[in-house]
């Protein structure tokens, strides 16, 4: 499954180059956030090697949720994806946008993969084993490294939002009395963490499960954890929330060791 989603994940990639480069229009959805030709085309990509690979198992897809269409029963497992996860930065020729691709099984992230096409690097995370690769400019796979996370600095080495901060976050950080606040945007934060570079990325903004689940799993596998502000586990499939829509989740602060 995991040599799957590296692949389904470069192949978005290139598409998702290939449209950078030669131009795009953006459009709105419903809640004013971007979408362009580059998200639908590598979520078609995705969705139709996991539905040939894998039919009894839902798909929760960014697009396909913004269209209305859902999974009517989550099941025990089910895969989490964002075909570009981090659209305000690719609209504005930022270069750390990501492919994320994500098993969920039992509420929890249990695989994942996430792929930055523009610079080439691929983060990818099943139970108990973690990775960092670099792909060439044929996408494919030209080298690997295990990763974990580091023992905690002091102070900690946080990251953050490039393009969603808030004065919560700013005020956590500030009590953390953080020595270097690395602003990256879309999934790459948690696999800064992953692979030892940070330590603690606050999140007090809305995300969505599709934006986490896939960096959240290369974490845990890495040896992090991802934690709602009260302490518990970030758990994946929530639906029918009192307070927000589905699949929306609270605040969190994903760890490093």
């Amino acid at each position: 499954m995991l040599g799957l989603f590296e692949r389904l994940a470069l192949a978005a990639g290139r598409e998702i180059m290939r449209v950078y480069h030669a131009g795009f229009e953006v459009d709105r959805k419903a809640d004013a956030s971007p979408v362009t030709e580059a998200d639908r085309r590598a979520e078609e990509i995705i969705l139709a090697g996991l539905r040939e690979a894998f039919p009894t198992i839902p798909c929760v897809a960014e697009e396909e949720v913004s269209a209305g269409i859902v999974p009517a029963d989550l099941g025990r497992a089910f895969f989490l994806i964002d075909p570009l996860d981090g659209t305000k930065e690719f609209v504005n020729r930022r270069t750390d946008f990501t492919v994320n691709i994500a098993l969920v099984r039992d509420g929890v992230p249990a695989v994942g993969v996430v792929f930055a096409p523009c610079t080439g690097r691929l983060f990818s995370g099943r139970p108990g084993y973690a990775e960092a690769a670099e792909a060439d400019a044929d996408f494919a796979v030209a080298a690997r490294r295990t990763i974990s996370v580091r023992a905690g600095a002091t102070p900690p080495a946080v990251v953050a939002s490039r393009s969603h901060n808030t004065p919560e976050t700013d005020a956590y950080i500030a009590s953390l009395g953080a020595a270097e606040i690395v602003s990256v945007g879309s999934s790459l934060k948690f696999c800064l963490l992953a692979e030892g570079v940070a330590d603690v990325y606050p999140r007090f903004g809305r995300t969505m499960e599709w934006d986490t689940a896939a960096g959240d799993a290369v974490l845990r596998a890495a040896g992090g954890s991802t934690a709602t502000l009260d302490g518990a586990p970030l758990a994946y499939g929530k639906r029918k929330q009192a307070h927000d829509a589905d699949f929306a989740n609270p605040h969190f602060i994903a760890r490093g060791r």
